[in-house]
């Protein structure tokens, strides 16, 4: 997905980046919430697990194209429905993977955070400065 977010900007001179993140629990991939009842079902699924967040990025330059994936893992605590349906009543979840905003309101589920912060935000911002220089 990364790759076909960037490649319709790629004019040959400029670099562009793509990036596109999903979640993961029990072998399920969660992209965005298509309505309250799925944003519902994909919290009610994260409460009280492990789940892994997946960020994919590309970069294509004049002189290289490169393409990496980074994973961090996040646990939420056990959510009650009434915590779910308000953080629902917020908006938040539905332009997120997985439902839910790491950097907003979401921020109040997660009890661990393994890996990359910038990741479940949407973009692996030291990995890819890293795959810039």
């Amino acid at each position: 997905m990364s790759r076909l977010k960037a490649k319709p900007f790629d004019n040959g001179t400029d670099t562009v980046i793509g990036a596109d993140t999903v979640v993961a629990v029990d072998g399920i991939i969660l992209g965005k919430p298509k309505d309250r009842d799925d944003a519902y079902n994909m919290l009610k699924l994260l409460s009280g697990k492990y789940h892994s967040v997946f960020t994919g990025v590309t970069v294509i330059s004049p002189q290289k194209t490169i393409t990496f994936s980074v994973e961090t893992k996040v646990k939420f605590f056990e959510l009650t429905d009434t915590e779910i349906k308000a953080y629902i009543d917020t908006s938040e979840p539905f332009d997120k993977a997985g439902g839910y905003g790491i950097q907003g309101k979401g921020s109040l589920f997660v009890e661990r955070i393994e890996g990359d912060y910038f990741n479940v935000v949407g973009l692996p911002v030291s990995a890819l400065n890293k795959a810039l220089f």
